[in-house]
């Protein structure tokens, strides 16, 4: 994906059998570290979200908190963390969800967003698709509305686009 002139994919560090033999890991950090990269990520990431009324951009610890945050700003929204159970402070709503090897929560505050905001989605990585599907599933449970999910990068062979097939989702970097 080119953005600003910029091939982001050449930002994305691969690593062989990390963190276990036969995976590999796309790696954000190079993209991170340099700013032209990094800024042209986030302006990808917002094209198609600019000027619809977004109120609030939702992401999921702790990478996504990175792009997240950065997506807020340039967008004008608030954002909301959602965390690992007991990491927030005040009253939460919880999900508990199935992983590969056991099960996960995930919290956010219950005051988190307004009744019926429009609340976009983003994170580094779509893999399986579960964390994102269960944050969706979290920010309706508190009285939100998904207008959109956006990842920097999607692993698209792992077919996470299946669960969360009734949002609309975007990615700017697709590796098989």
């Amino acid at each position: 994906m080119t953005s600003k002139g910029i091939d982001l994919k050449r930002y994305i560090r691969r690593i062989p059998d990390w963190p276990k033999k036969g995976i590999i890991f796309r790696d954000i950090t190079p993209l991170l570290a340099d700013p032209k990269a990094f800024t042209a990520a986030v302006e990808a990431l917002c094209a198609g979200f600019t000027g619809v009324g977004i109120e609030y951009v939702a992401a999921v610890e702790a990478r996504g908190f990175i792009f997240g945050a950065a997506v807020a700003e340039k967008l004008g929204a608030g954002f909301v963390p959602i965390r690992k159970k007991g990491k927030l402070p005040s009253r939460t709503e919880s999900i508990t969800y199935d992983l590969e090897y056991g099960t996960d929560t995930l919290e956010v505050h219950s005051d988190a967003v307004e009744s019926q905001a429009k609340v976009l989605m983003v994170d580094d990585l779509l893999a399986t698709g579960g964390t994102m599907a269960t944050a969706c599933k979290l920010i309706e449970k508190i009285g939100g509305q998904v207008a959109g999910i956006v990842f920097l990068i999607e692993l698209a062979g792992l077919r996470g686009r299946e669960k969360i097939a009734d949002y609309q989702v975007k990615s700017i970097i697709s590796y098989e």
